[in-house]
């Protein structure tokens, strides 16, 4: 199989010793940083790639799954590929499955290359050796389970109420799916995919912006698309103590909580991803279940206020009440970090946190607005709303492995990086000694 792009030749050390000092430079090189970065903005989107090869693997994982090919050149050399798709959960809700792929299978690729990391790719469309092809954003479920959440798919069987008359709330639950208006995931803006699928492939229609980073876009030309993707000023006006709090967070490495595979907080990780929730409702509690990194938090319903001491955490310490139908949570007792990665925004642990619950049983939508409160980091409430609907497949724990970021830069005076250094160069030396022994057992 053929590869059509051009890439660098790769030299091989000869004898031993020059691959134990290959091997050995490198496991320096990777405790120092990750090759990669996180993203859209990391791959070249503006420029279009083909490659042609034969699946070796399919890695389905959140936040991104991977496919693997192993490519032949003209030369007939193979190289080992690896090309990014989007997270398991979203794919699983879209139809997609591991036997798409089976390993062996002819596929081609075509996408955007990885800015950063050689032989690496960002899918946009695979086609297979009989024609058939599918997109990045394709869709691959029967048709009537494919209409979108909104439309009322898994809303059949479900009461609008419980025994007791309280709305009920139990379920799976899970956002519309969003997509780029390009459904290979190139260009155009980032809406649900109800909107979406009947825009012209790439189109942003007004009162839209392009998604930062996809092609043509400020982000994707700049001369460091990570950085001016990351390094945009705080979506919200920051405190002193805020401002201070954010200046050295990289949202491109394991500093982001989501690439350390890490719930960000209660509201963010509901509804961002557009994984399946869980909620489990009883009378004196609800339990919610997040699809999103495995964040699950209680809401005691029998309790009139907090305990005076409560261990810090990422879901809070959470009560809620009944006003009509409507359940309002007030959530505190949180460990400080992020409210928003791509917006730059941090918490302490002062955040406080009010969602409101209301149940639209003929659309079937399960509604949330909430306010936060940080007086230490913000300076004015951060406020928002989302919506979920009964799920189109059951709550399911995927697995995460994020294999896209690169590590945050030591903040101690380099000892990390200084340890895992002194033991690669340990590991160069015990390599290079084996390798000299080898070889004067050769000459002898």
């Amino acid at each position: 199989m053929q590869m059509t792009q051009m890439t660098t030749a790769r030299r091989r050390a000869g004898g031993a010793a020059g691959l134990a000092v290959a091997a050995a430079v490198a496991w320096v090189s990777c405790a120092g940083t990750a090759s990669a970065h996180h993203g859209i903005a990391n791959f070249d989107v503006n420029t279009e790639i083909e490659i042609a090869g034969t699946v070796t693997q399919l890695v389905l994982v959140n936040p991104h799954s991977w496919l693997h090919l192993d490519v032949a050149g003209a030369d007939g050399r193979v190289t080992t590929w690896r090309c990014e798709l989007r997270g398991a959960s979203v794919l699983r809700r879209s139809g997609w499955t591991a036997g798409m792929f089976p390993p062996g299978t002819r596929v081609t690729i075509t996408g955007a290359p990885d800015r950063f990391t050689p032989n690496t790719c960002y899918l946009g469309t695979a086609v297979f050796a009989g024609g058939t092809r599918i997109d990045r954003y394709g869709q691959v479920r029967p048709a009537a389970a494919s209409s979108t959440v909104e439309a009322g798919a898994g809303r059949a069987g479900r009461p609008a109420r419980l025994a007791g008359g309280r709305p009920n709330l139990a379920g799976d639950w899970a956002a519309e799916q969003r997509m780029l208006t390009d459904p290979r995931g190139m260009s155009g803006a980032f809406l649900p995919m109800s909107v979406a699928q009947r825009l012209e492939p790439g189109a942003v229609p007004d009162g839209a912006q392009a998604f930062p980073g996809s092609r043509g876009t400020e982000v994707s030309l700049a001369e460091n698309p990570v950085e001016a993707f990351w390094r945009r000023p705080s979506a919200m006006p920051l405190t002193e103590a805020g401002v201070r709090a954010i200046e050295d967070f990289d949202g491109a490495s394991a500093d982001n909580p989501r690439l350390r595979c890490e719930p960000t907080n209660i509201l963010f990780d509901w509804t961002f991803e557009t994984d399946v929730n869980r909620i489990e409702q009883r009378e004196d509690r609800l339990t919610l279940l997040y699809g999103s990194m495995g964040l699950e938090r209680t809401v005691f319903l029998d309790a009139a206020a907090h305990p005076e001491r409560i261990a810090p955490s990422r879901a809070g310490h959470s009560i809620g009440r009944w006003e009509g139908d409507v359940l309002v949570v007030d959530t505190v007792g949180f460990a400080p970090g992020i409210l928003s990665a791509d917006g730059r925004i941090p918490h302490s642990d002062r955040l406080h946190v009010v969602e409101r619950f209301t149940l639209d049983p003929e659309r079937g939508a399960l509604t949330r607005s909430y306010v936060a409160e940080d007086p230490l980091y913000l300076q004015q409430p951060y406020t928002g709303a989302d919506t979920v609907y009964p799920a189109d497949v059951p709550y399911q724990r995927l697995p995460c492995d994020d294999r896209s970021y690169r590590a945050p830069a030591p903040r101690d005076g380099g000892s990390w990086w200084i340890a895992w250094s002194a033991a690669g160069l340990a590991a160069a030396a015990i390599l290079w000694l084996a390798a000299a022994r080898l070889r004067r057992r050769s000459l002898a």
